[in-house]
């Protein structure tokens, strides 16, 4: 049988068949290869390139895995091969095939956002393996683009399903402004702050913050667009809107993990009444202490020398040692010696204003850890010591009148 005789054989079989027989089987025969075409690409090629990638050195690979990225782009080949084999259909009317066309072409749109989707968050995920990451997040950054995307692609949507330009919408959109502007008002504000934070470094995960006005106290577990969420000591979950950052103030403990170093400031309050000159005997005593024998050598040759000055006279115009004094040189001495606490940072031991609740001497040092637990331990250990070796001086450490005050009291 020639070809001739073929083809007119099969054209005459294609006669007598009903065309909507024809489409219908046409479209059926057209959605099954799209289908055979993402199983194979899926099961086969993606299979293929998933393993390669398993088999890699790098880290950053296994992020495509992790993601699904190459299925998600698998899915816009059946709306692609859909799309190209609508002109060889028979049968079809000019407006049967504009609304097939735009049919697969809005598939076609839809999966490629997700799959452009899959690539942003691809990409922040490799980005956060790397060390720069932890001092400039670009979370809020990729779920800008991530917006920008549902819009445009709402748009695009949108355009093929009434049939008209794109360009059209746009232009519409002119009028709805001010609408718009209200709509996204704290999406606008949080953009804004973002790029601020993370321009500036104001916080990034991992840094301590307190913020009062947002019941916040804890540590930075995830900077978004909208949102800063902090996890409390208490275990608790802060969620703190972005834009306030900006407009309020809060702290941010960043710069003494970064020192290594955290700060003592703590008072010991004495009893005025207790506060009183030394005698020669306690003076020869304190010499024996090996952190106040030298201070006492050198304030008993700085006093002599003011004294001769003098001349003999009472008492009363003397300079003479005092348990105070030699109190806060015990505890500046105390705390230069002590192995925890940092020689770098300042120290300092002063006198306060005396009040109705006695003299507060404060105590302004660094320890050597900024480790929470650790700086709880050294500073509770100071102060143990320091409240205790008080008595030595005949020193009393001021305390509100109890329960037992008032029993001792005869009436």
């Amino acid at each position: 049988m020639s070809s001739t005789s073929l083809n007119e054989l099969i054209t005459n079989f294609l006669s007598a068949v009903p065309e909507p027989l024809i489409l219908s089987a046409s479209l059926v025969l057209t959605g099954l290869i799209a289908w055979l075409a993402y199983l194979i690409l899926k099961i086969w090629l993606v299979a293929l390139l998933h393993k390669m990638l398993k088999s890699s050195n790098h880290e950053w690979d296994d992020t495509i895995i992790e993601t699904g990225l190459l299925h998600k782009c698998a899915r816009m080949l059946p709306p692609l091969i859909f799309y190209s084999a609508i002109d060889y259909m028979p049968g079809l009317g000019e407006t049967s095939v504009l609304f097939l066309q735009n049919l697969s072409l809005s598939f076609l749109v839809l999966f490629a956002s997700i799959s452009i989707g899959a690539t942003l968050d691809t990409l922040h995920q490799i980005y956060n393996k790397f060390p720069i990451a932890k001092d400039r997040p670009i979370k809020s950054f990729v779920q800008i683009l991530k917006i920008i995307l549902v819009l445009i692609t709402g748009i695009i949507l949108i355009s093929l399903i009434i049939n008209r330009s794109p360009v059209l919408l746009l232009s519409g959109l002119g009028a709805l402004t001010a609408l718009t502007l209200l709509i996204f008002k704290d999406t606008l504000l949080s953009l804004v702050a973002s790029i601020q934070i993370t321009s500036l470094g104001l916080v990034k995960v991992g840094d301590w913050i307190e913020m009062p006005s947002c019941n916040a106290d804890g540590d930075v577990i995830d900077v978004q667009l909208h949102t800063v969420k902090v996890q409390n000591w208490d275990k608790t979950i802060s969620t703190i809107p972005t834009h306030r950052m900006i407009s309020e103030s809060f702290k941010n403990w960043r710069g003494m993990s970064e020192s290594g170093t955290r700060r003592i400031k703590r008072s010991i309050k004495l009893d005025l009444t207790s506060v009183r000159f030394l005698s020669n005997d306690e003076v020869k005593n304190f010499k024996d202490f090996a952190l106040l024998g030298p201070y006492i050598k050198e304030k008993e040759q700085e006093l002599a020398n003011y004294n001769n000055k003098i001349g003999k006279t009472s008492n009363i115009n003397l300079r003479r040692l005092t348990n105070l004094g030699t109190y806060r040189a015990y505890i500046l001495n105390y705390l230069k010696n002590h192995p925890q606490i940092s020689e770098s940072s300042t120290l300092l031991v002063r006198q306060l204003a005396p009040d109705s609740k006695g003299i507060p001497l404060e105590i302004y040092a660094f320890t050597n850890t900024s480790e929470w637990l650790a700086y709880e331990d050294i500073q509770s250990n100071i102060f143990d010591h320091l409240l205790t070796i008080a008595e030595e001086l005949k020193l009393k450490i001021y305390q509100e009148p109890s329960g037992n005050d008032f029993q001792k009291i005869k009436i």
